[in-house]
């Protein structure tokens, strides 16, 4: 499936939210829930440092609230928007609850490199594909147009840390 206008309004959207977690101290990383009718259902931003909780990634946050608020077939149709692809943890929460679609500005691959090269630690967890950790999930990414600004806000944030 191809990337839509409609796709890329909800992406900005997370890149607005990532923005606004790096603002705040946080990694840089937004996403949202949208559901079958294209209505935002959900939207967070990364709260690992504010917290002192490493698992407050935004997607998980979706797994936890799509999993309590919707049924499984609103679940299954709804889509995932998120600044970067999801870790493992991530990946394997969004499957585990039956989520549908997931597209990502920026692919796990790239976050690493960009880490690495303004000498940020490595995550403690394995860089891997959404498809390596959930094979049966419908992912999308990168997005070339936003990609960009989602770099910017990681070395930053990395460099700083």
């Amino acid at each position: 499936m191809g990337i839509t206008e409609t796709d890329l309004v909800h992406l900005r959207r997370t890149v607005e939210l990532a923005r606004e977690a790096a603002e705040s101290g946080d990694s840089p990383f937004g996403s949202v829930l949208v559901d079958a009718a294209g209505i935002e259902r959900f939207a967070d931003r990364n709260r690992e440092a504010t917290t002192g909780d490493p698992t407050r990634h935004p997607e998980f946050e979706i797994a936890r609230w799509a999993v309590t608020q919707l049924t499984p077939a609103q679940r299954a149709a709804a889509t995932v928007y998120t600044s970067g692809e999801h870790c493992a943890m991530c990946a394997a929460a969004h499957a585990w609850v039956g989520l549908g679609r997931i597209v990502y500005v920026a692919s796990a691959e790239q976050i690493a490199s960009w880490r690495a090269a303004v000498g940020a630690a490595s995550s403690p967890v394995a860089t891997l594909p959404i498809s390596t950790v959930a094979p049966a999930l419908r992912v999308d990414g990168p997005v070339a147009d936003l990609v960009e600004e989602v770099r910017v806000l990681i070395e930053h944030h990395a460099a700083s840390a």
